[in-house]
């Protein structure tokens, strides 16, 4: 087993029961000292739980969190080296944004020189030096977002953790909080965890996600890893887009569908279960070619940088022992230029590598 590296945050077997609701069951897992990673999941998955845990507001009910090999379940909040970005700010209406950020500086009593020096430089940092002097009540959002930023920041912690902070923000200042949060990240070269619920935040920003469904991950990788293979039906759904479709293993790597039979690249554990395909990844033809379906376009959706089209599936194998729903469909992206008419007869191509199969 490899030792754990000097910085590096160690969570292993963490388990939470609120009551008779158990949110965590043994979650471990490792971030290397200066990894940008993204707790992901939807709501109640446990995501917030396990970030309070390493950030001392929660007592886990066994397992343990190590910084470069410390043990800090021992140590309140205040005396781990981490800090907390919540995602309300939390700044004091009452002291102007130096103020807000110098109050953790203040409290351990640095020489106010030191004090003043990190505050206009970690204002700087954040680019918001010239609203040094207001009140949290006279920023925007985004603002307000940065001053609490640079408040954890400015305490050089060894580990940042983002409590959904960009959550109240409207969609233009989160893609910008999103590239400065990135480029700090780089800058500072620190450990950020950052939980959240937005699978595009969590793609921009990330080194690595871990993808949480019902107190456990579901799958760790790439933000690429996480999208392009998915290693069961929930991380398929949940990042983004996709068509599921149920399949039953044929011999060597064909599987049956109720759109008929189709070859894919990994010949499956299961006898029946199931496979996805992203709908950008299913090419739009007018002639018949390899792991072809014929279908009619029912339906399309212009979305600024593509089409969406909904293709009615017009013929399946007639050896297939899966049932056919109802008008079977199936959902694919097109490049904006590419024309295609409600009605219109089409061949999709269902590439067998970027028709994946899933574990469940």
């Amino acid at each position: 087993m490899n030792a754990v590296q000097p910085l590096d945050l160690a969570v292993v077997g963490i388990a939470k029961s609120f009551g008779a609701v158990q949110v965590l069951h043994d979650i471990t897992v490792t971030i290397p000292d200066g990894q940008f990673v993204t707790l992901l999941g939807p709501s109640g998955c446990g995501k917030t739980t396990l970030l309070r845990i390493i950030a001392g507001f929660e007592t886990p009910d066994h397992g343990t969190v190590t910084l470069g090999g410390q043990n800090l379940l021992p140590l309140p909040a205040h005396k781990r080296p981490v800090n907390t970005v919540f995602q309300s700010y939390a700044l004091f209406p009452h002291l102007r944004v130096k103020d807000n950020v110098a109050f953790g500086l203040r409290s351990r009593r640095l020489p106010e020189a030191e004090v003043h020096r990190k505050v206009s430089d970690i204002l700087e940092v954040v680019r918001i030096g010239q609203l040094a002097d207001r009140y949290p009540q006279e920023l925007s959002g985004g603002q307000r977002q940065r001053v609490a930023l640079a408040r954890a920041l400015v305490n050089e912690p060894e580990v940042l953790l983002l409590d959904e902070p960009m959550s109240a923000l409207d969609a233009r200042l989160r893609h910008e909080v999103q590239v400065e949060l990135k480029r700090i990240q780089r800058q500072y070269n620190t450990t950020f965890v950052l939980v959240t619920h937005d699978q595009d935040e969590a793609i921009a920003v990330s080194d690595r996600i871990l993808i949480m469904n019902q107190g456990r991950i579901e799958q760790d990788g790439t933000a690429e890893e996480v999208y392009e293979r998915p290693v069961s039906r929930f991380v398929a759904e949940f990042m983004g887009s996709a068509n599921i479709i149920p399949a039953k293993r044929l011999a060597d790597h064909r599987v049956a569908t109720a759109f008929g039979e189709l070859a894919v690249a990994t010949i499956p554990a299961w006898t029946s279960g199931t496979v996805a395909i992203r709908p950008e990844d299913i090419e739009v033809r007018h002639v018949a070619g390899p792991n072809h379906l014929p279908g009619i376009i029912s339906d399309r959706l212009f979305r600024g940088d593509h089409w969406d089209l909904i293709v009615e599936i017009t013929a399946g194998s007639g050896t297939s022992t899966i049932a056919a729903v109802s008008a079977p469909t199936l959902r694919v992206s097109t490049e904006p230029d590419q024309v295609n008419r409600v009605g219109e007869a089409v061949f999709l191509e269902l590439p067998n590598d970027d028709l994946l199969v899933l574990r469940d």
